[in-house]
């Protein structure tokens, strides 16, 4: 005989019955923390939370809704349990504040432990360096973070190289991670560091707001960027580095000079510099003829005994002024070879060929491994090739 089972629709129904026909729970009062606050068409959802439980709520009217994540707040409403959805949901009718959340609390308490120490002081930040060679990023390496600072990064400057520390961005020990990631990179050969991270709930951002980041932030010999969550979002590492980012694709525009702009600049200084000799020479030369003609009218005057001594100091005046023009020349050809180095295209023309591994700069035989799929710029073209033997030493960093 076959032991009689509910189907997943009746129990549902049951259960949403049993919820239905309770009427203590009809515009009761719950208070907690809000997290994970997002508000869609109109429609707030977010999860109400203390130490040891969390409830999924949801708000329909929020033409007064101006609550934040961290916000602790007194909710009205009834608990729903949906069928299809088998979801129970808290449908609040009111929502008013009460006091800040413990996380919010302890993000001011740390912020004004800090700010007394000085680690926001504008006198301890450093100036953003000009000749960016390679950006380290510490970030998860997965995600959309990275891609997002490789893609703009290499559209606006491809010879700028990318190095990648990888860390978890929340969990348990991210801190400890990103805090390490830092360091490591400071005694790196890196110009810029980035810290990125997308955007969350307070609780998602939370290593960020730590003081053994913030130790390692200030401690940064190194132009140090913070990028973590959205625009809006501020986090402690904001506050202690050098620069705050809105985005990480922000960040990358930030730091990564167009190498387009760049060459147009170098452009335009050469035009300027050719033509404020070209200037400086025609008025020395005005002013030269005007010399020599007083000179010559002045040796039609002198008597037969001076005009030989005349004649050879007008001669030695002549080498001089010949001398300095040939000199300035000199300079701008110097200068204009000078510029026409720091062109990247140029070192591909000599033969080169700029090496990539996903989308990453390949410096080294150590970074590569059998099978890699590479792709090779030269000066004319593409081509994709792949590793089939490492000749040298390769050892990981």
């Amino acid at each position: 005989m076959e032991e009689k089972a509910l189907t997943v629709s009746q129990l549902s129904i049951y259960i949403k019955q049993i919820f239905d026909a309770e009427e203590m729970l009809y515009n009761i009062k719950v208070l907690g923390e809000i997290s994970g606050l997002t508000i869609v068409r109109g429609v707030a959802y977010f999860t109400l939370k203390d130490e040891n439980a969390t409830l999924s709520c949801v708000c329909f009217d929020t033409s007064d809704f101006s609550f934040l994540n961290g916000d602790n707040v007194i909710v009205t409403g009834t608990p729903r349990y949906y069928v299809k959805g088998g979801k129970l949901n808290f449908n609040v009718v009111k929502v008013s504040k009460y006091g800040i959340g413990e996380l919010y609390q302890k993000f001011l308490e740390l912020k004004n432990k800090l700010e007394k120490k000085g680690y926001f002081d504008k006198s301890s930040k450093i100036q953003q360096p000009h000749d960016i060679k390679r950006v380290g990023v510490v970030t998860s390496k997965e995600g959309a973070v990275i891609q997002d600072i490789i893609n703009v990064g290499t559209r606006r400057n491809p010879f700028i190289d990318i190095v990648l520390y990888p860390v978890k961005v929340q969990g348990v020990n991210a801190e400890r991670e990103i805090a390490k990631g830092i360091t490591v990179l400071d005694n790196y050969n890196v110009d810029v560091i980035i810290v990125a991270r997308g955007g969350g709930s307070l609780e998602d951002l939370e290593p960020f707001n730590t003081e053994i980041v913030a130790d390692a932030v200030h401690n940064c010999s190194k132009f140090i960027v913070s990028a973590v969550g959205h625009e809006t979002d501020y986090t402690i590492c904001d506050f202690c580095s050098d620069l705050r980012a809105p985005t990480p694709s922000a960040a990358a525009e930030l730091i990564f000079d167009n190498i387009e702009e760049k060459i147009d600049d170098y452009k335009q200084y050469i035009l300027r510099l050719k033509q404020s000799i070209k200037d400086f020479y025609l008025d020395k030369q005005q002013n030269f003829f005007d010399i020599y003609k007083s000179l010559y009218v002045s040796y039609k005057s002198l008597n037969e005994k001076y005009k030989n001594t005349f004649c050879n100091c007008l001669i030695k005046f002549s080498h001089s002024v010949k001398l300095v023009f040939e000199s300035k020349k000199h300079k701008l050809e110097v200068l204009s070879s000078m510029l026409n180095k720091l062109n990247p295209k140029e070192v591909l023309k000599l033969g080169y060929a700029s090496v990539k591994k996903n989308n990453l700069k390949v410096s080294s035989v150590k970074s590569l491994n059998i099978n890699d799929e590479l792709k090779l710029s030269f000066i004319d073209g593409n081509i994709k090739a792949k590793v089939l033997e490492i000749e040298g030493e390769k050892n990981g960093i």
